[in-house]
């Protein structure tokens, strides 16, 4: 079974390591976390042995490209438990992520992931200038989302006080954040913004409040966000990259001495980057799909984990035993990321699809209004449809995205045969946004 370093100073020494020192403790780690993985999950010996390779053929870092890769989707075909690699009965909690059709990626966690999960949530917020004594602000969602009780759990070991005051409430968020004087606040960068604006209509400078880190992730942002919180409320805002398939927020962390990319803790977390289209792996500095091996997780091990995002790799600067990944730049699927929460086209045509009144032709259209991404879902009525079963569709659409996506979106109804079409097939997805400048 895999090895994992616990203990608040465990990060501390980790950091230390030389490059080479680090590689031969991947690898050390590697080969018993694919033995773990062929040992204990069936879909992981089925897929090994379909590709002809076996955990003892990784003899070095270079041989897991002999692997086969994992995509969200054998998650979901081995719904809920599948891909555990120990007894429930040594499960010690579960979360998961919504999904396209209805079922969700799950992931659980012994009590040493949970450790050794909260250890690279303490090196996170650590890198990121928080110290133990310091009291953080976590206004990521709790409950089966990994945010919240990742960066809660990390803060805690750490040694700091948190504050778990989840998402929402927003008037009582600046008022929490006024009376409680926080150093340090955990939140997507776009419901930051919802707080500058709520500090400013109740006539606050937000320069004047105790902040002076914000740790910002679960979604994309720009540097022109950066610039603008930084400014606005006079503090370090600086990325944090996770997800849940491999562990949840604390993969990846911005340094705030030199804010140029995210750190992987490379120690937990192997990385690799591919061609989306042909999987080859690309040397470091090639732009391609970011793909991710576990190496220490005991309930649920993840073998060449293809996430969708688009990165590169680039040597450490800040932490110079570990390297970096650039920005997400952006997905190789359709996955939209609206204010934190993760949107499939299919999750939406579902809704779409029973909702009396409107045909079966959508699209979803991404604006920006000021500094906030919207989405407006464009559906076709019917052609006998009545102007108020129009209303009534475009209410109904906007509660079932909400109640079963967890987010809000514009709706409108269109008559037939509006949205373009191209070879019969309408384009799901319209970015209108600007592109970032520099």
């Amino acid at each position: 079974m895999p090895e994992a370093a616990t203990g608040r100073a465990a990060f501390d020494e980790t950091e230390r390591l030389s490059r080479d020192a680090l590689r031969e403790l991947q690898l050390t780690r590697l080969r018993a976390s694919l033995q773990h993985a062929y040992d204990h999950v069936p879909f992981y010996r089925t897929s090994f042995d379909r590709a002809g390779v076996r955990p003892q053929d990784c003899r070095s870092l270079g041989d897991l490209t002999r692997f086969p890769f994992t995509v969200k989707d054998d998650l979901r075909s081995n719904y809920p438990f599948g891909m555990f690699a120990v007894p429930r009965s040594e499960v010690r909690r579960i979360h998961a992520s919504s999904g396209t059709t209805g079922r969700p990626t799950v992931v659980g966690y012994t009590a040493r992931d949970l450790s050794s999960w909260a250890d690279v949530v303490a090196r996170s917020i650590h890198a990121a200038g928080g110290r133990a004594g310091h009291t953080v602000h976590i206004a990521y969602g709790y409950g089966l989302f990994t945010g919240g009780l990742g960066a809660h759990y990390g803060a805690e070991r750490l040694g700091c006080t948190v504050v778990p005051a989840s998402g929402g409430m927003t008037s009582r968020q600046v008022q929490i954040i006024r009376d409680f004087r926080p150093e340090i606040i955990m939140v997507t960068p776009s419901y930051m913004l919802t707080l500058l604006d709520e500090f400013e209509r109740q006539g606050i400078d937000p320069r004047s409040t105790s902040l002076k880190v914000g740790i910002f992730g679960a979604e994309p942002w720009t540097q022109e966000m950066r610039r603008e919180i930084e400014e606005r409320f006079a503090i370090d805002a600086v990325d944090i990259y996770g997800l849940s398939e491999l562990m949840g927020p604390g993969v990846a962390q911005e340094c705030v001495e030199t804010k140029d990319g995210l750190h992987i803790w490379e120690d937990h977390f192997y990385p690799e980057v591919v061609d989306p289209i042909t999987g080859e792996v690309l040397p470091d500095g090639a732009s391609g799909e970011l793909v991710f091996t576990s190496l220490t997780k005991e309930a649920m091990p993840i073998v060449r984990y293809r996430t969708r995002d688009l990165t590169r790799l680039l040597p450490g600067t800040a932490r110079p035993a570990f390297r970096r990944m650039e920005k997400i730049t952006g997905r190789s699927d359709d996955m939209i990321i609206l204010r934190g929460v993760n949107l499939f086209p299919a999750q939406v045509e579902e809704i779409v699809l029973r909702t009396p009144g409107v045909a079966p032709h959508f699209q979803l259209r991404l604006t920006r209004e000021g500094r906030m991404d919207r989405l407006t879902v464009r559906a076709e009525a019917r052609p006998d449809a009545a102007p108020e079963a129009r209303t009534a569709a475009a209410g109904r659409i906007a509660r079932c995205v909400k109640d079963g996506i967890g987010v809000s979106v514009d709706v409108e109804i269109v008559d037939p045969e509006t949205l373009e079409r191209s070879v019969g097939k309408i384009k799901r997805i319209v970015d209108a946004r600007p592109r970032e400048r520099g």
